[in-house]
C-alpha cells in the first residue's frame, strides 16, 4: 500500500509541477505578441485487478495551446483588410490635403489668372495689366507643374513603400516555410506550442501585408495562399515575390511570382490584398486617375485658351499665337513588339477627352481598343492613315510603318500633359486682345444687324487679308465680295480667306457690311473679353462641363475617397477589435485567472509531498515491524 501511494504522490507532485512550469510560462509571455496560453491536460492513471482496481495516481500527458483555428482564420482576414485599408486612407488624405489646400491646390491661380484677363479686357493697351496676365499664366502653369509633382512624389513614396512591404513578406514566407520543417520534424500537431505560434504570428504579420490565407495540411503543416487561391508557401516551400517593371510603363511596377528556374510569373491584380494590395490599389486608381484627370483639365484649358487666342490678334496687329503649349498624349510600346509601327497622337476633341488610359492591339488585320484598367471596350473609328486617323476618346492616332500581329501599344491621353504645361509667348504684346477684324455696318442698312463676332481660322492665309464686302441680296442669302451667293440663316457662320464671321441680328435684302482688318495698337477688346471668359466655358464632356466645374469636382472627389477610406479604416478597426478580443478570450493570457491557478497548483502541490510524507511514514511503520 506504501508503495503504491509513493507512486500515486510522486505522479501527482510531477503533474503539479509541469502545471506550474506552464503557469509559469504564460505569466512570462504576458506580453509576448502571438502567445497562446497554454494548459496541461490530466489524465487518471487506471489500477489494475490485482489492487482492486484502485487508481495509480496521474499523468500529464498532454500540453495543449488554446488556440481556436476559426479566430485564427478570421483575424488574419481582418489583418489584410486592416493593412490594405490602412495603406489606402494614409495616401489618400495625403492627395485630398494637396488638391484641398489653397496654397499648394489650384484654385487660387486660376482666379488670378482669369482676373488678370479681365484685367486686359478693361485695359487692352496697358502694358501693365498685360504683363500680369502674362506673369499670372506662368504662376498657373507652375501650379499645374507642382501638383503634377507632388503627385509623383507621393506616388514614389508609395512605391519605395512598397518595395519595403514586399522584401518583409518575402522574409515572412521563407520563415513560415522554415517553421513549417522544424515542426513536421518534430511532432506536426503535437509540436511544441511556442513553434506553432511562432508560426501563426508569422501567418497573420504576413496576411497583413498581402491578404493571405492559412490552409491546414497533414503533418502539422500549413500552406498559405493568396486572395485568389496563388500558392505562397506549400510545405517547406516558400514562393517569394518580385516588383518587376510593367512592359508598357517602365515606371508603373506589377506583383510577380519568383520561379525556381529564374524568371518571374506576373500576378493578377487582385491576387494580392493587405498593405501591399492597398499601395497597388492606391497608385493604379487614386494616383493614376487624379493625375489623369489633371490632365485633362489642363489640356482642355490650354487647348481652349490657345483657341481664343489664335482667332485674336496681338498689339502689334497679328494673327495670335499659342498662349500655352502642353505636350501631345502619349503612347508606350513593349520591347516584345514584332513590328515597326511607330504611333503618333493629338488631341482633336477636347469634349470626348476622358483621360483613361487605352490598350491599343492589332491583330494582322484590325485595331482593336480597350481601357487599361478595366479591359471594357472603347469605341474606335479610323484606320490609322494620316488622313483617317484612328479617333479613340477625342484622340487621333496616326499608324506610320508596319504593325505586327500581336502589337500592343498603350495610349495615355493626359497623364504627363499637366508637367509639360508651359506659357509659350514671352511677350505682352503678344496677347491677342482684338478681333482681327471691324465690323462695318452700311447707314441704309433696313435690318436688326448691330455687329458680330470675328475670328481668324487660318492665321497663313488672313496674313494677306485686307477687307471684304458682304452684300444681303435678300434675307437668307448673300453675296461675299460680289461672288457667288450664298445660302444664309441668321446664327450662321460666314466664313472668308482665313477668316470667320458670327452676326448679331437679322439681315434684310439689300443690307450690306464691310469687314476692315484691324490695326495695330487698337483699344478693341473683343478677344480680350472672349480669353477672359474661358474658365465659364463648357468644353468637357461633350461641352457640358467647365473646366472650373471639373476642378470643383476632382476636389471633391478626392476629399469624398479620402473620407471614405477613413471611414473604411474605422468600421473595420471596430471589427478587428472584436476579433481581438475574442482571441484573447480564448488565447490571451489573463495574470489574475493564471494567480488563481497557480495558487490551486500550489496547493495541489503541498498535498502531493504530504501523501508522500504519509506514504513514507507507513513505510518506515512496516520496516520497524519487520526488524522487530
Amino acid at each position: 500500500m506504501a508503495v503504491g501511494m509513493f507512486g500515486t504522490g510522486a505522479s501527482a507532485l510531477l503533474a503539479f509541477q509541469r502545471a506550474l512550469s506552464t503557469i509559469s510560462h504564460n505569466v512570462a509571455n504576458v506580453n509576448t505578441p502571438g502567445y497562446s496560453r497554454q494548459r496541461v491536460e490530466f489524465t487518471a492513471r487506471p489500477g489494475t485487478p490485482e489492487f482492486l482496481n484502485l487508481g495509480q495516481g496521474v499523468d500529464a500527458n498532454n500540453l495543449r495551446r488554446l488556440a481556436d483555428s476559426l479566430v485564427f482564420g478570421r483575424q488574419n482576414d481582418s489583418a489584410g483588410e486592416m493593412g490594405r485599408l490602412t495603406q489606402i486612407s494614409d495616401l489618400t488624405s495625403r492627395v485630398d490635403k494637396l488638391m484641398s489646400d489653397p496654397n499648394t491646390g489650384l484654385s487660387k491661380t486660376w482666379s488670378n489668372f482669369f482676373n488678370a484677363a479681365k484685367g486686359v479686357s478693361s485695359d487692352p493697351t496697358s502694358n501693365a495689366a498685360r504683363n500680369e496676365l502674362l506673369s499670372s499664366g506662368q504662376q498657373l502653369a507652375a501650379r499645374w507643374q507642382s501638383l503634377d509633382r507632388q503627385l509623383s512624389q507621393i506616388d514614389q513614396d508609395a512605391g519605395a513603400r512598397l518595395q519595403g512591404q514586399v522584401d518583409t513578406a518575402n522574409q515572412l514566407i521563407n520563415q513560415i516555410a522554415e517553421l513549417n520543417r522544424t515542426i513536421s520534424t518534430s511532432g506536426g500537431a503535437n509540436a511544441s506550442p511556442d513553434l506553432l505560434d511562432q508560426r501563426d504570428l508569422r501567418v497573420t504579420e504576413l496576411a497583413k501585408l498581402t491578404g493571405a490565407r492559412a490552409q491546414p495540411q497533414d503533418g502539422g503543416m500549413l500552406n498559405v495562399v493568396a486572395s485568389n487561391g496563388q500558392p505562397l508557401v506549400v510545405g517547406i516551400k516558400g514562393m517569394p515575390m518580385a516588383l518587376t517593371s510593367d512592359p508598357l510603363q517602365a515606371n508603373r511596377m506589377q506583383i510577380s511570382l519568383k520561379n525556381p528556374n529564374g524568371t518571374t510569373t506576373p500576378l493578377q491584380a487582385d491576387a494580392i490584398t493587405g498593405e501591399i494590395g492597398g499601395l497597388m490599389e492606391f497608385r493604379n486608381n487614386t494616383v493614376e486617375s487624379t493625375r489623369a484627370e489633371l490632365g485633362r483639365m489642363a489640356t482642355a484649358f490650354a487647348h481652349t485658351f490657345n483657341a481664343v487666342q489664335r482667332g485674336g490678334v496681338d498689339y502689334a496687329g497679328n494673327a495670335g499665337s499659342d498662349f500655352f503649349s502642353i505636350s501631345p498624349p502619349q503612347i508606350n510600346a513593349p520591347s516584345s513588339n514584332t513590328g515597326s509601327a511607330t504611333l503618333s497622337a493629338s488631341v482633336s476633341d477636347v469634349g470626348a477627352l476622358t483621360g483613361n488610359n487605352v490598350l491599343l492591339k492589332y491583330d494582322g488585320t484590325n485595331w482593336s481598343a480597350t481601357r487599361a484598367d478595366t479591359g471594357a471596350a472603347v469605341n474606335m473609328t479610323g484606320t490609322g492613315t494620316a488622313g483617317d486617323p484612328l479617333v479613340i476618346d477625342g484622340v487621333s492616332v496616326v499608324v506610320s510603318g508596319s504593325a505586327g500581329s500581336g502589337d500592343s501599344f498603350l495610349l495615355r491621353p493626359t497623364a504627363d500633359a499637366s508637367s509639360s504645361l508651359k506659357v509659350a509667348i514671352t511677350d505682352p504684346e503678344q496677347i491677342a486682345a482684338a478681333a482681327p477684324m471691324r465690323v462695318g455696318l452700311d447707314a441704309g442698312n433696313l435690318g436688326s444687324i448691330k455687329g458680330g463676332t470675328t475670328q481668324i481660322t487660318d492665321p497663313t492665309q488672313f496674313a494677306s487679308f485686307t477687307g471684304a464686302n458682304i452684300v444681303f441680296l435678300d434675307a437668307t442669302t448673300y453675296s461675299l465680295d460680289g461672288g457667288t451667293p450664298v445660302t444664309y440663316t441668321p446664327g450662321d457662320t460666314i466664313s472668308g480667306n482665313g477668316w470667320s464671321l458670327v452676326l448679331d441680328g437679322t439681315p434684310a435684302a439689300g443690307d450690306e457690311i464691310n469687314l476692315s482688318r484691324t490695326p495695330p495698337r487698337s483699344s478693341d477688346n473683343s478677344n480680350a473679353a472672349l480669353l477672359a471668359n474661358v474658365d465659364g466655358q463648357s468644353v468637357l464632356n461633350g461641352g457640358r462641363l467647365s473646366v472650373t466645374s471639373a476642378m470643383t469636382q476632382l476636389t471633391s472627389r478626392v476629399g469624398s475617397d479620402a473620407r471614405n477610406a477613413q471611414l473604411n479604416l474605422d468600421a473595420q478597426k471596430a471589427i478587428d477589435d472584436q476579433i481581438t478580443a475574442e482571441r484573447e478570450s480564448v488565447s490571451g493570457v489573463n495574470l489574475d485567472e493564471e494567480a488563481t491557478e497557480m495558487l490551486r497548483y500550489q496547493q495541489a502541490y503541498q498535498a502531493a509531498t504530504q501523501i508522500i510524507s504519509v506514504a513514507d511514514t507507513m513505510f518506515q511503520s512496516l520496516m520497524n515491524a519487520v526488524r522487530n
